[in-house]
């Protein structure tokens, strides 16, 4: 959120999309007759989470990887360049307190950075490391940012079919960024953090489709996730 206020900031042009007149709330992005806010879970966690974001998605009132932040105190969003990655980013991938694993498929990295399971070397803190932006967006930045090829790749593939709805997928298992991140706190011992995620999303999702009345079916079922 604090990168997406720097960037109005310094837009020169306002961002018009589907949906740029709905009253949002700030805090949330939601509808205002909609808003999370009260629903917000106390940031904490051991891990640190840091989103590398294709230009403009931070705009977007779909993405998700914002609710990773809310859970995660110590996170961190980064506007991507290919060549000129900014000055902050490189220093935190640098920095010796933190041990940075890029979160993404194990079919896009040598066998070499492939890992299973995310362990921290003495004194460290894990940093997962999130390629923020559609699928085809993700994939250009972890092919065209030579800064990451040292890091090691995580890979994440939830078993079970995405409840996003908010996006069209190009397939049935394509999960949103907060979905892949209930599975990396998981895996990283995070249960606590994972399950708060899981239910802060779950939240998010009914609110915003409640604003889609035309998808009755979907409400339907992003309800029932919330009052299990």
């Amino acid at each position: 959120m604090q990168l997406r206020a720097d960037e109005l900031a310094t837009a020169q042009r306002a961002f018009n999309a589907r949906g740029s007149k709905v009253v949002r709330c700030e805090g949330c992005l939601l509808p205002t007759v909609n808003c999370m806010c009260a629903s917000k879970p106390t940031p904490a966690g051991q891990c640190a989470v840091a989103f590398i974001m294709y230009k403009g998605e931070y705009y977007k009132p779909t993405n998700t990887g914002r609710l990773i932040a809310d859970v995660i105190a110590d996170n961190h969003a980064f506007l991507w360049h290919r060549t000129m990655p900014c000055e902050p980013l490189l220093a935190l991938l640098n920095n010796p307190l933190y041990q940075p694993i890029i979160v993404f498929p194990h079919e896009y990295a040598s066998e070499e950075r492939c890992i299973h399971q995310p362990v921290a070397a003495s004194n460290k803190k894990l940093l997962f490391i999130f390629l923020d932006g559609t699928w085809r967006e993700a994939r250009k930045m972890f092919g065209k940012s030579p800064y990451l090829d040292s890091l090691p790749v995580l890979g994440v593939s939830p078993d079970i079919a995405s409840n996003y709805l908010l996006r069209a997928s190009t397939h049935e298992f394509q999960h949103c960024t907060a979905e892949v991140g209930i599975s990396v706190l998981d895996l990283a011992g995070e249960t606590e953090s994972a399950r708060n995620l899981a239910q802060y999303f779950s939240v998010f999702r009914h609110q915003y489709l409640k604003g889609k009345p035309h998808l009755t079916h979907k409400i339907e079922f992003a309800k029932a996730q919330v009052d299990q």
